[in-house]
């Protein structure tokens, strides 16, 4: 536990898994003086409260964010602009503005002519996460060693960029300072690819089901209680990520479109050579591939990047970054 406090008042604006576990986290650690909660779900607000997310919750963004020294953007990244416009007749001179979203690019092109000169904005990534969301599914522990990476402009105050990695580091995270286009580019090989393969290959045994009362079936079909019976670990994976938040991850895609089609394209040429790989039956070929990507997952263990916790049903615990 820090017991360093940052901030007298922290503002976090959606209490999904992110926000709600900012709020947990800097409560845990003392490094606010007060955490004050805003959603623009009702419902939302209720649950976040009778869970004691944070020391205020509010209806109205401006009652939020009023006063504070840093705030939050834990909303989709497709609503940024929005919630920026939305509060910035209310932002207190010299206080920092941050997001937790998995583009930044765009985040910036979307946020910055909201946010007035006296208002520091540096865009931030946790590279942390579940495939739960909403209130419940937050825990403090959720950024403990995993990256927290800053794409501040050039011009950004360094200071704000140097009180804004505190926190991140109050919170256990590591953080890294990188541009927000070269971010992206990243990203979208090490996350947003995998997700599209995940929702891509679902989708596809989803396809192959067949419903056992329409009568007798082939037995080359594959039906929905083989789908489910004879789930591997590999497909277990599958299901786990493309259980992902369906909002979220349209936002990213969408606005991150340009580095994951050029990664997908990548994708494919490397999946026809696999193919080819295997039609004409090249073994070597293959056990190069499988042996090259087996040391790239032994350097993601060495590199804290696996196996952070464990996960379990209500999804407290989990370790599937965005």
């Amino acid at each position: 536990m820090s017991d360093v406090q940052i901030f007298d008042r922290v503002a976090i604006i959606g209490v999904g898994l992110i926000g709600s576990s900012f709020a947990l986290a800097t409560r845990a650690n003392g490094l606010a003086g007060h955490v004050a909660c805003y959603d623009a779900d009702a419902d939302v607000r209720d649950r976040a409260e009778n869970l004691g997310v944070g020391d205020s919750m509010h209806a109205d963004i401006a009652d939020a964010v009023r006063d504070a020294g840093l705030v939050v953007v834990a909303t989709p990244v497709g609503a940024c602009g929005a919630v920026a416009a939305a509060m910035r007749p209310h932002l207190q001179p010299g206080s920092i503005v941050t997001d937790v979203g998995s583009v930044k690019g765009a985040v910036l092109k979307a946020m910055t002519p909201h946010i007035p000169e006296w208002v520091h904005l540096v865009p931030g990534h946790p590279v942390a996460g579940t495939e739960h969301s909403g209130p419940e599914a937050g825990f403090a522990e959720l950024f403990q060693n995993r990256f927290a990476i800053l794409t501040p402009p050039a011009d950004a105050n360094q200071d704000a960029v140097a009180r804004l990695e505190s926190i991140w580091r109050g919170m256990g995270a590591d953080v890294e300072v990188m541009d927000a286009e070269y971010h992206d580019r990243v990203l979208a090989i090490t996350s947003h690819l995998p997700h599209l393969i995940a929702y891509t290959i679902v989708a596809t045994a989803s396809d192959l089901e067949t419903e056992l009362e329409a009568g007798p079936c082939d037995d080359n079909v594959v039906t929905t209680r083989e789908v489910i019976k004879y789930s591997a670990g590999g497909f277990r994976d599958f299901t786990r990520i493309a259980a992902s938040d369906p909002v979220m991850w349209r936002d990213v895609f969408l606005l991150n479109k340009d580095a994951v089609l050029e990664m997908l394209g990548r994708f494919n040429e490397d999946l026809t050579a696999l193919q080819r790989a295997i039609r004409h039956d090249d073994g070597a070929a293959l056990f190069e591939l499988f042996s090259r990507t087996r040391d790239i997952r032994r350097g993601v263990i060495e590199a804290r990047q696996a196996g952070r916790f464990q996960y379990t049903e209500n999804g407290k615990s989990g370790d599937d970054g965005a």
